[in-house]
């Protein structure tokens, strides 16, 4: 089963990092990410850009409102993910409580990541996809 960590933080808790060197956040992420690997649960990890960086789509009103970050009402950053491939959401946890890089702030989400085989098989976007993920090699 794969699951998603996602990363979160406070602002205040991405401002404690800026005293961290960017080598020192590399060495312990670099660690945490080769444990992941020689486990065989890695199937991606990105860090995100900073927040100020991005924008914010919303649906609301036609046509969708597009904002510029940062976020003045943002109590949690997303900073980045992992998705795992582990055989229970207990074995997510685990590998959550060994990341790097925590503190007060810090938190990861650990969410499920469904299979496309959970979706039903007869619908036409369903084999769609299906073949596009068998041409890709994701199948």
């Amino acid at each position: 089963m794969k699951y998603m960590l996602i990363m979160r933080a406070t602002d205040e808790a991405f401002a404690e990092f800026e005293n961290v060197s960017f080598d020192e956040m590399l060495d312990a992420m670099g660690k945490f990410n080769d444990e992941l690997i020689r486990a065989g649960v890695l199937v991606a990890a990105e860090g995100l850009e900073d927040a100020a960086e991005g924008v914010v789509v919303d649906y609301s009103s036609e046509p969708p409102v597009v904002t510029d970050g940062p976020y003045g009402e943002t109590k949690e950053l997303f900073g980045g993910y992992y998705i795992l491939n582990v055989a229970s959401k207990e074995e997510a946890v685990e590998w959550a409580k060994r990341m790097p890089m925590t503190g007060p702030g810090i938190k990861t989400e650990i969410r499920r990541v469904p299979s496309i085989d959970e979706f039903p098989k007869d619908n036409v976007w369903v084999q769609k996809e299906r073949a596009w993920r068998e041409s890709t090699g994701q199948l």
